[in-house]
């Protein structure tokens, strides 16, 4: 796989403006951009550290704070951005490739490449800590520091949630493309309701596991939403429509059903409305869709400014490497602070919150040497099988296998963490499984994804693809 020539990036305002093609939608740009950020920043507020070095959230301390997540909880919005930049992708490749075969597996095996790549570095360094944690003892130490040290090991790695969700959902994107150009809206509609049955028989005495179903039907509703952005079937007054509905039905929810108040995860609570997601956070989550669509026009003319649209295409390449390493920013900040005795405010006090900014604006520095040092792994080539005759039949099935396997891999990561030397069983859907287990399942994964690979003797290898 060769890689393409990189691009030279205009520096001033008015050169990236000039650059930029008329037709792009720049505010779906500034929504990943921004939606990562809210998300960077909202994990930034809630972590801290109690005074028995226990790792807990501001919202569970305060419970007065949870609903800031009802506008904090963006990642509606990057699957939202998903379905858009997904439903380009497959155009674009359905042009270049008139032949269905191989299709499938050009696209994911490009969606999946992109993400896979800064993940493994991410997860590299961290079974690399996990390693020296053990071998030095830390993580067996009595006390305050092999508690955190431990703690780290599992709760860092939590986000990785996040990208095992998104790649499911690229494995599904070209089915749910077809099925949007067939029934439209109404697909997302038939998500709604099936989510909403999902709840009903699990908050109605069945199986807690059918509420699993719901990490596919909630993400993939709004992913859905993508497709009638790209398609101009999300107007203004649809966006209203969905943002007081959204809103109206997440309020009546939390007030009359079983949900929570937080519309993320929160330690010790009986229900979460993210894992699995629940008919609450969707109904949130439309909300808060429906704002970024009534917003569209507004925020079309701000971006067309050269000032403002700069900051979104500079900031655009970090974003996903900021994301995978703020946490350890907030972690070794955290731990440098406990290790110099400098203790934090009682969360929501005057002084917790007159000192936010400062704490800030030390972790953005910490990520921003992270984010030099590994942004290298986000930045590779971008290329897909072009328009030639593929003759191995079993590469698409293939590939959806490798999507499978490399959903459930991630997952199981992101749920026990990366102490592999440790190993300690942690629940996951049915049993008790371990550090090795997850990452044996995600090595499978990425040897079936690897078979998929066009041959080097074939064009495809040295076709660019502009994702």
């Amino acid at each position: 796989m060769s890689r393409t020539r990189p691009e030279v990036t205009p520096r001033s305002a008015s050169e990236i403006a000039a650059a930029t093609p008329a037709d792009r939608d720049r505010w779906v740009d500034a929504l990943r951009v921004g939606s990562l950020l809210v998300v960077i920043l909202g994990h930034w507020l809630m972590v801290a550290i109690t005074p028995d070095g226990r790792i807990t959230n501001a919202l569970t301390v305060v419970p007065s704070l949870q609903p800031l997540t009802w506008v904090l909880q963006v990642m509606p919005l990057f699957f939202l951005v998903g379905g858009v930049a997904h439903a380009h992708t497959l155009e674009s490749l359905e042009r270049r490739r008139p032949q269905a075969r191989g299709r499938y597996a050009a696209f994911f095996r490009a969606r999946a490449e992109r993400l896979l790549r800064p993940t493994l570095a991410f997860l590299a360094v961290w079974v690399a800590l996990g390693v020296v944690a053990d071998l030095s003892g830390l993580t067996s130490r009595p006390g305050d520091a092999g508690r955190l040290a431990r703690d780290a090991l599992v709760m860092v790695p939590q986000l990785l949630w996040f990208v095992g969700i998104y790649l499911g959902a690229c494995a599904f994107a070209p089915l749910m493309r077809d099925l949007h150009r067939r029934w439209g809206l109404r697909v997302v509609l038939a998500l709604v309701v099936l989510a909403c049955l999902v709840d009903a028989v699990r908050f109605g005495g069945g199986p807690e596991l059918v509420g699993n179903l719901n990490f596919a039907l909630v993400w993939l509703a709004l992913h859905q939403l993508g497709f009638a952005w790209r398609d101009g079937l999300l107007t203004t007054g649809r966006g209203w429509v969905m943002a007081v509905v959204g809103f109206g039905a997440m309020g009546l929810a939390i007030t009359f059903g079983p949900y929570p108040t937080s519309m993320v995860g929160l330690p010790g609570e009986a229900v979460s409305n993210m894992a699995p997601p629940t008919a609450a956070l969707l109904a949130q989550g439309l909300g808060i869709c429906g704002l970024a669509v009534v917003l569209r026009p507004v925020m079309a003319r701000v971006l067309a400014r050269p000032g403002a649209w700069r900051t979104v295409v500079v900031a655009g390449p970090y974003a996903m490497t900021a994301f995978l390493w703020h946490l350890t920013a907030l972690m070794t900040v955290l731990l440098a602070m406990r290790g110099l005795g400098i203790g934090q405010p009682p969360v929501a006090s005057w002084a917790w919150w007159l000192t936010r900014p400062l704490l800030f604006a030390v972790l953005a520095a910490v990520t921003a040497v992270l984010v030099a040092v590994f942004v290298r792994f986000d930045r590779g080539p971008r290329v897909a099988a072009a328009a030639v005759d593929e003759q191995r039949r079993w590469v698409d099935p293939v590939a959806a296998v490798s999507a499978a396997v490399l959903f459930f891999g991630i997952l199981i990561i992101s749920i026990v963490g990366v102490d592999v030397l440790g190993n300690r069983p942690v629940f996951f859907l049915v049993g008790d499984v371990t550090p090795v287990v997850g990452f044996a399942v995600l090595a499978a994964g990425l040897l079936l994804l690897r078979t998929t690979r066009p041959r080097r003797n074939t064009p495809s290898s040295r076709q660019p693809l502009r994702l």
